[in-house]
């Protein structure tokens, strides 16, 4: 099928894409491209005004200072994964990006899309919310920043208000030696995660747990980070047993049905994951002790 007719207006500044997604009435952003093209061939998604943030230079960047990283919105996948400061900083992200489609969806998929798009299974979505990140937005009304756990509201769903625009996220960093994992399931590499589970983990002297941050996605509308699971296992020995009381918090989440899977094996895969992804989690930690 084709799309919807659309006008379609080209930017060159972030200014002047706000006044435009703010003045023009059933207006989209444009960014990668690859989940807003599909949704407008099959008449999913049917929009008057289409608005290509691809010549915006300002939205395009990685800064990297050691202790916070902000990237910009139109920085592109592929880009992210070439960057050897991201590979040293949050391997985990890079561990993640190799799931992303496949190496031509990447060359044109940005972050800001994704964290726009909100795909339940967006593994970018679950590396922001196990990184504490915080979305920047910028609309007629000035500049506004959302963490991620409020800016997720709903299926699908943003805390942007109309005529916004992502302009960047910030993604919180571990310092020091840690461990970290990223699983998921898919039917085929590539395909939509019907369940993962992002892990980071850090070891005191004695190798006890001293932090660990987890993180569900695909299960639910948003990702999910299992706060009883990451106080509860501080302090204790990273045993079999210990992440399988973190697999039965994952297992008791609501999860959604579909015509491809039940809710029920959702929560299947989100504890079968969230077991497997601590435990390499944990053995990178205690590499990094070495």
């Amino acid at each position: 099928m084709r799309p919807a007719p659309f006008e379609y207006h080209d930017p060159r500044h972030v200014s002047e894409a706000v006044d435009l997604l703010s003045s023009l009435e059933n207006a989209r952003p444009l960014a990668g491209g690859q989940s807003l093209m599909p949704m407008m061939n099959f008449r999913y998604g049917q929009f008057d005004h289409l608005v290509d943030l691809n010549r915006i230079d300002d939205l395009s960047f990685i800064d990297v200072d050691g202790s916070s990283i902000r990237i910009g919105a139109m920085t592109r996948q592929v880009e992210m994964q070439e960057d050897t400061r991201l590979a040293e900083s949050v391997p985990v992200a890079l561990e993640a990006l190799s799931h992303v489609g496949h190496i031509a969806t990447r060359n044109r998929g940005t972050i800001g899309g994704s964290l726009s798009h909100l795909d339940p299974a967006a593994e970018l979505l679950a590396v922001s919310a196990l990184l504490d990140g915080v979305v920047h937005l910028q609309g007629k009304e000035g500049k506004r920043s959302v963490p991620i756990e409020d800016y997720v509201v709903g299926y699908m769903t943003p805390a942007a208000e109309e005529g916004e625009l992502l302009t960047s996220v910030d993604w919180n960093p571990w310092q020091g030696d840690h461990g970290w994992s990223f699983r998921e399931f898919a039917r085929r590499h590539g395909d939509f995660a019907l369940a993962g589970a992002a892990v980071l983990m850090a070891l005191d002297e004695a190798g006890s747990i001293a932090r660990a941050a987890v993180t569900v996605f695909g299960v639910g509308p948003a990702p999910v980070r299992l706060k009883t699971a990451e106080t509860s296992m501080v302090g204790e020995i990273p045993t079999r047993q210990l992440f399988e009381l973190a697999g039965e918090e994952a297992a008791s989440l609501e999860a959604m049905q579909d015509a491809v899977v039940s809710g029920s094996y959702r929560r299947h895969l989100a504890r079968v994951l969230t077991v497997r992804a601590l435990e390499e989690a944990s053995v990178r930690a205690k590499d990094e002790k070495k």
